[in-house]
């Protein structure tokens, strides 16, 4: 059975007739009794005794009306509850985010948000992208940001922004030559290469873009592998090495002339970046009002 069915047998019981039910459920009388002929045959006895003189509930129907009523009742009651929830806009969302949506999207996303919800509040758990989809998975977060798509059969990408990637140098001579060329894809096997950890998106995204350019992650100098981004463009700026990584990630140390940072040979790398949810959970009303605006607000 199901709510239309139980909604036109209750309606019916109460005005007694097919034809004022169907009015005050702007259907029409056939309607109402394919409804009530549904519902009979699906439990399989009769519940409405219709004469040529009036229209009253069987003893089965007598019944079945007061279970009816308190489920259309409680369907009413959690509308009504879900609509003052999601009016009042107030409570805290459970996020995780991976390291580039985290640190370089998200704060504009949340300040844009919180000015429109000021009464919505935000858990943020730093981590990297495997562990975002852990997460979610687990739903011991709500919403998650990451920068790359992970097999995961329990969670749903949709993608919100677009990053890109570009190799960052220390700022010194040998390397200025590439300025106004693009860095030439060979030289990457010759310098000491610095890299995020496993489960990073940069490294998943870094390492499928290389691949596609014909270098293995075998033939790279791996010298460092570290979990923070800002560490991998301090020990670039130091001269360690050089690295793949967000072009968001390293604007201010390139700003102030500490390091360089180049497209490979003019080829111009680019990632979409993520927000995942739970594939069968509902997600609660403020969680899916951040949900569905943080999804289009780097496509404006």
């Amino acid at each position: 059975m199901d709510i239309k069915q139980l909604e036109a047998f209750v309606y019916v019981v109460e005005t007694c007739s097919f034809s004022k039910a169907g009015e005050l459920l702007h259907l029409t009388q056939p309607t109402i009794s394919s409804h009530i002929l549904s519902l009979e045959r699906e439990l399989n006895i009769k519940l409405i005794v219709r004469t040529t003189k009036e229209t009253y509930p069987s003893e089965a129907g007598k019944l079945l009306y007061n279970y009816a009523k308190e489920i259309l009742i409680m369907r009413e009651n959690a509308i009504q509850a879900i609509q003052m929830f999601s009016q009042e806009m107030r409570g805290t969302i459970t996020v995780a985010a991976s390291t580039i949506p985290g640190q370089y999207y998200l704060p504009r996303l949340l300040q844009s948000f919180r000015e429109k919800y000021p009464d919505i509040k935000f858990n943020i758990q730093m981590t990297d992208s495997a562990d975002v989809v852990d997460r979610v998975t687990t739903r011991s977060a709500e919403v998650g940001f990451s920068g790359t798509e992970i097999d995961a059969p329990k969670c749903v990408y949709r993608e919100f922004a677009d990053d890109r990637l570009v190799v960052i140098t220390p700022n010194e001579p040998r390397f200025r030559q590439y300025v106004g060329k693009g860095f030439p894809i060979r030289q990457l096997r010759e310098e000491p290469f610095i890299s995020r950890e496993m489960g990073s998106g940069t490294r998943r995204e870094t390492e499928a873009f290389l691949k596609a350019l014909g270098i293995q992650v075998s033939d790279l100098k791996t010298a460092v592998e570290v979990r923070s981004t800002e560490s991998i463009v301090k020990m670039v700026s130091e001269g360690m090495g050089v690295a793949v990584l967000s072009k968001s990630a390293c604007e201010d140390y390139q700003q102030f002339g500490k390091v360089l940072a180049f497209d490979f040979d003019n080829i111009t790398l680019r990632r979409k970046l993520y927000i995942i949810r739970h594939k069968n959970s509902i997600l609660s009303p403020i969680a899916q009002v951040f949900y569905d605006y943080a999804r289009t607000f780097y496509k404006k």
